[in-house]
């Protein structure tokens, strides 16, 4: 097991790219099942939970060329059906959250699919009922092997209905739209979610030949066809990454410019930094951060303390509620961050509290933060990553904090987060990968 030793109280200067999109190349991965055709999709980030999904597409029989870097050509061909319910694919398939997105594809294309009990983060729950729910409604029927924690559905064929998600799940309307791609007849496909990942999965669809009119909306609407053919598809940069990244400058006082952010995808993502005092400048397609000294939180109109909180596209992406929340910590004023969606993404707060945060966790969904206005700097302790997001907001915790920190589990931030230490020490962080 890796941990970052970190020496904090530098500040950084320079530019980042962000990554590829985590959350979207989960989806589009699974997407090339779709068709017997080559599929090309660049900017895959280098991540540990995208390249596992790769080696189990490789393991079910998906021919697999690398063309450079974050480049890769599918061609799911000759697809293993049997080794779908082998101990083996059980396995692997229940590392990761993403892989429940092979079950649309499969179910389309070879009327059934199988799938374990997804892991992920361990940050609440993320219930699967959504996903079946609506491949139910297709006309498909669904099994669940408690004692193997197995799931299997199959469908003679799947016929295009009214759909009606009970929550704008991103996942289940991923695997959804994929399975109802190829059903026959026309899906009316509403409480859809509608974030940019998922526009940019409705788009490649329509280039391999699929019908999806209101992208972009939650109201979708799916004509079936028969076949899928192959295209090229580029991933956007990761917002989340980019977020990190604005709260990385705001916490360390550094100048930084990110690069090629893909802004008008980004939503309200730059006005809630902004609500938390910190400068940007949006500069052609990327965004600048100037160094500041200090940054003071807003208050609403009448006065009262500022809430933020997550909602489903275009609200705000619970993935950056844990940035939010340590950046908060430096700045002047208090906050109330509300996290709807997880109720265990906050128990981090510990950490940050034993490193010298003013916070208050009301309950497992909400938390009050006390600015301390930089009066007195974070100091560095040893910690545990708990998920990805808590785990690089501790890491910018860590580099604004004095003296050294270390923190352990960093598998946790390289599920997410390509070359991180790399990255920022690049512009003058002091991280250390060490066993």
């Amino acid at each position: 097991m890796s941990s970052f030793e970190i020496h904090g109280g530098k500040q950084l200067k320079g530019e980042l790219t962000p990554q590829g999109a985590k959350n979207e190349a989960l989806q589009i991965l699974c997407a090339v099942l779709l068709t017997p055709e080559k599929v090309t999709i660049s900017n895959i980030p280098d991540i540990v939970d995208v390249n596992k999904l790769i080696q189990l597409l490789q393991v079910m029989g998906v021919k697999v060329e690398k063309v450079e870097r974050g480049t890769y050509i599918f061609q799911a061909k000759d697809i293993d059906l049997a080794y779908l319910e082998t101990e083996d694919f059980k396995t692997r398939a229940a590392a990761l959250r993403g892989s429940i997105m092979i079950v649309g594809p499969l179910l389309a294309r070879f009327g059934k699919g199988f799938i374990p009990k997804p892991g992920g983060d361990k940050i609440g729950r993320r219930r699967l009922d959504t996903h079946f729910e609506g491949f139910a409604l297709l006309g498909a029927k669904f099994n669940y092997d408690a004692g193997e924690h197995f799931y299997s559905i199959e469908a003679k064929k799947l016929v295009g209905t009214y759909i009606h998600l009970d929550e704008a799940s991103v996942t289940g309307t991923a695997n959804i739209v994929m399975a109802a791609v190829m059903a026959e007849g026309k899906t009316v496909f509403y409480n859809a979610a509608c974030e940019p990942y998922l526009q940019q999965l409705c788009k490649m669809l329509n280039s391999m030949g699929a019908k999806i009119s209101g992208i972009g909306s939650n109201l979708l609407t799916i004509e079936g066809v028969k076949e899928l053919s192959g295209c090229f598809h580029r991933i956007l940069p990761d917002m989340i990454e980019i977020g990190s990244f604005i709260g990385l400058a705001a916490m360390t006082q550094s100048e930084i410019t990110i690069k090629d952010v893909s802004y008008e995808n980004l939503g309200i993502i730059p006005n809630v930094f902004r609500r938390l005092g910190i400068q940007l400048e949006r500069r052609g397609d990327d965004i600048y951060i100037p160094a500041q000294e200090s940054y003071e939180i807003d208050t609403f109109i009448d006065g009262s303390i500022l809430t933020i909180y997550d909602a489903p596209w275009p609200g705000f992406t619970p993935d950056l509620l844990s940035i939010i929340l340590v950046v908060a910590t430096q700045a002047k004023g208090s906050v109330l961050i509300h996290q709807k969606m997880f109720e265990s993404r906050l128990f981090f707060t510990d950490k940050l509290i034993d490193m010298g945060a003013q916070i208050i966790l009301c309950d497992p969904h909400r938390a009050t933060v006390i600015g301390l206005g930089r009066q007195h700097q974070l100091k560095g302790i040893q910690m545990t990553s708990p998920d990805i997001r808590a785990g690089v907001s501790l890491l910018i915790a860590a580099m604004s904090a004095k003296g050294k920190s270390v923190i352990h589990n960093i598998e946790q931030i390289d599920r997410g987060y390509q070359d991180i230490d790399i990255r920022l020490n690049n512009l003058g962080a002091d991280i250390r990968r060490i066993s």
